[in-house]
């Protein structure tokens, strides 16, 4: 490990793992592997690395000649990038490679990319032989601070999102913050909508450390990008160690600004918004709730306003979208947090701290769409 690498450590018991954040480390990245596995001398470990098409050439073979050298057999396959991949027919292809390298038990499963990568190889990993070893690698912010960690996995049925799946926690997550470099700017920022979400619901501090590091979040800096990506795995941690398999509620604040979200991302068409970009509007809509019932003030949700304008995403729910209320309710009435037809939100009490909020009405949840006049329905 480099003096410069942090490691966030997630306590599960029998299945805890750890986090490595670290820079420049996929070349060099099997002797972490070996660890995380507990390679014993002698020992060949076997591999299937499922990578992204888009990044094979550069990350999936630095990772490749890293395994090679120190002795992994390792098959290397790639799968499209898109939601479309989180099908039954590319995980049939998976198993299939499987089968053709006669994997048991002690092969190892390898998600190199996003994540639809990790959801894809995750669930394949979860249910092949009832279970093998996974280690995630992944290279989108967004899947840094939120899917690569928990173990939910999971693929798509083609009438709903992640319908089938399984949790299935990772023996390692390495996550090497330079291949954040080459990600697409709007992928890259994407990514720090659920960075922002996370100082909300979690951490005040650590909020007005990214409205006093807006500069080095532009520019993709090494040490303010290490430092912001281990704080996320943190506080992810956090709420995982509680609530594993969702039985609590605790898990459910992680969807701050999803509620919304989903139905704007869902509504424009799939890949019209990224999904952090809907999350972004999303998560003003529903500070825009919590003040319009009185339970945050305006400055909240200016300084919510402010943060993600300067990191160049979106905060208002498009022309096209904040007049159709009936498909937008249709939507928050499929969100996982809806009971018995009774609207649900994540909202903020202040920042820092959330809460789930039942009983919403349609009207109330609908006025959080466009600014409200100051004086009404707010507490300033």
């Amino acid at each position: 490990m480099s003096h410069s690498d942090l490691t966030v450590h997630v306590d599960l018991g029998s299945r805890s793992y750890d986090i490595c954040i670290a820079d420049h480390r996929l070349p060099a990245s099997a002797f972490l592997l070996d660890s995380w596995i507990r390679r014993t001398p002698g020992n060949t470990p076997r591999a299937l690395l499922v990578c992204d098409a888009t990044i094979a050439r550069n990350h999936g073979a630095a990772v490749l000649s890293s395994l090679g050298a120190a002795g992994w057999e390792v098959r290397l396959t790639t799968v499209p990038s898109g939601e479309k991949t989180k099908s039954l027919q590319h995980t049939s292809d998976l198993y299939d490679q499987l089968v053709d390298m006669s994997a048991d038990r002690k092969t190892v499963v390898i998600a190199l990319g996003g994540g639809v990568v990790g959801d894809l190889a995750g669930f394949v990993a979860a249910t092949y032989a009832r279970g093998l070893r996974l280690i995630q690698i992944p290279t989108t912010l967004l899947s840094m601070v939120d899917s690569s960690v928990g173990g939910k996995t999971g693929i798509n049925h083609p009438r709903g999102k992640n319908l089938i799946g399984a949790f299935h926690q990772p023996a390692g997550v390495l996550i090497d913050i330079q291949t954040l470099q080459t990600l697409p700017d709007r992928e890259y920022r994407s990514g720090l909508a659920e960075v922002v979400k996370y100082g909300v619901i979690q951490d005040a501090e650590f909020f007005s450390y990214l409205e006093n590091h807006i500069e080095g979040l532009n520019l993709r800096l090494p040490d303010v990008l290490r430092r912001v990506v281990a704080r996320c795995c943190q506080l992810k941690a956090t709420v995982v160690q509680q609530d594993e398999y969702e039985t609590t509620g605790l898990r459910a604040i992680l969807n701050y600004g999803h509620t919304f979200g989903h139905a704007f991302e869902a509504l424009a068409g799939y890949g019209t918004l990224l999904h952090g970009e809907a999350v972004a509007i999303g998560m003003i809509c529903a500070s825009r709730l919590a003040e319009n019932l009185g339970r945050i003030t305006h400055i909240d949700t200016e300084r919510q306003l402010g943060l993600l304008s300067a990191l160049r995403l979106p905060v208002r729910v498009p022309e096209d979208l904040v007049h159709r209320h009936d498909d937008i309710l249709h939507c928050m009435m499929l969100d996982k947090k809806t009971e018995g037809k009774e609207l649900r939100f994540v909202l903020p009490s202040r920042i820092g701290h959330v809460e789930v909020v039942k009983g919403v009405s349609p009207t109330t949840a609908l006025s959080a769409l466009v600014p409200q006049p100051i004086g009404v329905g707010r507490t300033d």
